[in-house]
């Protein structure tokens, strides 16, 4: 009966990753969410059967079935990895699953879906939009409060999501990170709690870090080059939201030796 489950669960992690993808696109062209999918080469409208979550992209090839023009590697990935990250967070919140449990599930699927969206914005055009930032802040400090979730806890969290990001956009006057990192800071604060805000941001940086030291060693960056910060952030809020607890254990056993 699990199995079941988890397939279904994969499969509602694909149709969720199938609407960030158009999302996503549609943020970036500043066009409204209402009415069909379509090519964004050739505007022509997506079929239904053109438009199944990763079986449309292996079985058309990659490519748009009219225009023939190669269909980004994006939309198979974002659909893929939302309904794995879907079906892990179902999995860590399983062995407690009551009512609130249920809440909480759909909590971490809402997160993930928001980071999914960030990532892939400031990978691409080196921005987070406060239009996903600040509304999502919001649901989830709603959701948060109705959870029981204690308000002390998420008022810590906030401040040093907020004022670390903030102390270093002041000291370098907007040069290091911009104003969206700030807004990415709360929502990270709201979305983790305290002391898991600080797990995430040593997590994003020293991921960060790796990534910036090979991307030079492979001279596809020079030293000093713009990394979006937020591809890093979003990341590291997913891996402490499944398993921050765990890395801050380790981290702890370690100091004791």
């Amino acid at each position: 009966m699990i199995y079941f489950i988890l397939i279904f669960i994969f499969i509602f992690g694909l149709i969720i990753g199938s609407f960030l993808n158009c999302l996503i696109y549609r943020l970036h062209k500043n066009k409204s969410m209402m009415g069909r999918s379509f090519c964004p080469k050739c505007k022509k409208q997506i079929s239904w059967y053109d438009n199944i979550p990763i079986l449309s992209f292996l079985f058309l090839n990659g490519k748009c079935r009219y225009c023939k023009q190669k269909i980004s590697w994006q939309y198979l990935l974002v659909e893929f990895i939302t309904g794995i990250l879907f079906v892990i967070a179902f999995i860590i919140e399983f062995s407690v699953f009551q009512n609130q449990n249920i809440l909480m599930l759909f909590r971490s699927w809402f997160i993930i879906s928001v980071m999914i969206v960030v990532f892939i914005y400031d990978l691409k055009w080196y921005l987070i939009l406060d239009i996903v930032t600040l509304p999502a802040s919001l649901f989830i400090l709603i959701l948060n409060l109705y959870l029981g979730m204690n308000w002390q806890n998420i008022l810590i969290s906030v401040i040093i999501g907020i004022g670390f990001f903030l102390i270093q956009f002041l000291i370098s006057r907007g040069k290091w990170i911009g104003g969206g990192d700030i807004r990415l800071g709360m929502l990270m604060g709201l979305s983790l709690g305290w002391p898991m805000i600080l797990v995430a941001i040593i997590l994003a940086y020293f991921i960060g870090s790796i990534v910036g030291i090979l991307l030079i060693l492979f001279k596809k960056k020079k030293l000093g080059s713009k990394i979006p910060l937020g591809i890093f952030l979003s990341t590291a809020t997913v891996i402490t939201l499944f398993w921050g607890n765990i890395i801050l254990d380790w981290y702890l056993n370690i100091l004791k030796y």
